[in-house]
């Protein structure tokens, strides 16, 4: 990814959390990272996020997506000392589609199809204030609907360097070029 568009996106997710009223300190804003999962198309596939915390046992964080960004589909395996990530989502801001393992088709989504390999299609609708756990080694990929989304994601260790993606395609750590 380019500088200037990890700066654009940088900027824009500073906006949402403006917006919806989270306080970062100058340190924080610094922080945040911008996940392109190597494909060159951030506005439609990646993810704004903001790490405040991950240790040993816990962590907490704050994600934008920006209107119909999609997180591609991955699920968190076991890692040395771990059972792989558990996750809640809580949304703040918009509307999340989050799928996850479990009965639903591809044709019945609320959601758009991502330009990404998808296989699970059980829907889970999430609007603010609503919150959903997604257990280790589950399936799952989520998209912000048409005002974008503020999440906020509460889990054991994050360890998403680690992540297997059903798109062999994507790379989870962000290069930014000059």
């Amino acid at each position: 990814m380019k500088k200037a568009e990890y700066e654009k996106q940088v900027a824009v997710a500073l906006d949402y959390y403006a917006k919806v009223g989270i306080v970062l300190s100058e340190e924080e804003k610094g922080r945040i990272e911008v996940a392109d999962f190597g494909l060159d198309m951030v506005e439609d596939v990646g993810l704004q996020l903001l790490t405040y915390i991950n240790t040993d046992r816990v962590c907490a964080k704050e994600m934008v997506l920006i209107p119909y960004q999609t997180c591609p589909e991955h699920k968190h395996v076991p890692t040395a000392g771990g059972e792989g990530k558990e996750e809640t989502f809580r949304c703040r801001f918009g509307k999340v589609y989050l799928y996850v393992a479990g009965d639903g088709s591809r044709e019945n989504i609320q959601g758009r199809l991502p330009k990404t390999d998808v296989t699970v299609f059980h829907e889970v609708i999430l609007n603010p204030g609503e919150q959903y756990t997604i257990m280790p080694e589950t399936w799952h990929w989520f998209q912000a609907g048409e005002d974008g989304a503020v999440i906020s994601e509460f889990s054991t260790r994050s360890t998403d360097e680690t992540d297997v993606f059903t798109d062999k395609r994507i790379v989870r750590a962000p290069e930014i070029e000059e």
